[in-house]
């Protein structure tokens, strides 16, 4: 049985009210969400504290590294390159582009970037409680195309900042990973980012490295209630299987809300799960698209 909240009008769940908030009854009861300041999917129209930018607009790929890319995913090739302008030149740096047969391509930039955006907020508002002692990050993609000179002329991909000591923490499914402090952590990320949106999203997926200061994540799935961030978005029986595998932590804090008696209805695997399924068309040209220089 849901209840609408007195701030956004959604009707939600009990388990996205505080117990506070749902014994205040109907119409002032306020979600989780709201309560936190939940924003909207309006992207972010300026730099975000807690983003890794590219801060470049050009960068160089050998014909070796485009040819031989040093990892690949289900549905994409990673290459390696360097940035060759601004104050990144001389960084090193990564590009992915879509192996052949990707028909979807033009969707997944833009809602990739959707993505990234919710999980900036989401970040950001993390890093405020202070839960540990580094700054949490995420890479920010740009989508560049290749110009004129390149064999691949006209085609779309991201470019973002190079990644040191990657490592993978949780899936879009459920999996973690079992040890050590950092996991941890990115466990209690995924936890509180289903109560900090009022449980309509969880972030996971959650990748990156580990720096000195900081850890730096990159390509973030949003788990959402209405399956609207792309094929990685197993939607409402993704957020319950990933619940079905979370244990809270000592990361985790004892009044943030979760779905009750989650249910597993994937099997948790390190990988990222994809459903094949029809994505929104992109209305306009995604955020930050540039064309870039120097690629060949």
């Amino acid at each position: 049985m849901g209840r609408v909240c007195a701030d956004c009008g959604r009707d939600l769940p009990q388990t996205s009210y505080t117990s506070k908030q749902w014994s205040k009854g109907l119409g002032l009861s306020r979600c989780a969400g709201c309560v936190h300041g939940h924003s909207s999917d309006t992207p972010a129209t300026q730099q975000s504290d807690s983003g890794r930018y590219n801060d470049s607009v050009s960068a160089k790929f050998s014909h070796d590294a485009l040819n031989n890319p040093f990892a690949s995913g289900a549905f994409r090739w990673v290459a390696k390159g360097v940035y060759t302008s601004g104050a990144r030149s001389g960084q090193a740096c990564v590009l992915k582009w879509f192996k052949t047969g990707a028909v979807f391509e033009d969707d997944y930039f833009a809602l990739d970037i959707k993505a990234v955006d919710r999980a900036l907020e989401i970040v950001n508002r993390f890093n405020e409680l202070n839960i540990v002692n580094k700054t949490i990050k995420i890479n920010v993609p740009s989508v560049w195309v290749f110009d004129k000179t390149s064999s691949r002329a006209g085609q779309k991909a991201l470019v973002e900042p190079f990644i040191q000591n990657y490592q993978k923490f949780n899936s879009n499914t459920g999996w973690k990973d079992d040890w050590g402090a950092w996991p941890q952590v990115m466990q209690a990320l995924s936890h509180f980012s289903y109560h900090v949106s009022g449980g309509n999203h969880v972030l996971c997926d959650l990748q990156g490295g580990i720096y000195q200061h900081e850890l730096v994540l990159s390509d973030p799935v949003i788990l959402s209630r209405t399956g609207d961030y792309g094929v990685t978005d197993l939607g409402r029986d993704g957020i319950s299987s990933f619940f079905s595998q979370h244990d809270c932590n000592q990361y985790c804090r004892p009044n943030w809300t979760k779905p009750a008696n989650p249910q597993l209805h994937f099997n948790p695997v390190p990988g990222t799960t994809m459903l094949r399924r029809t994505v929104p068309t992109a209305a306009s040209r995604p955020r930050n698209t540039r064309d870039y220089r120097n690629w060949y």
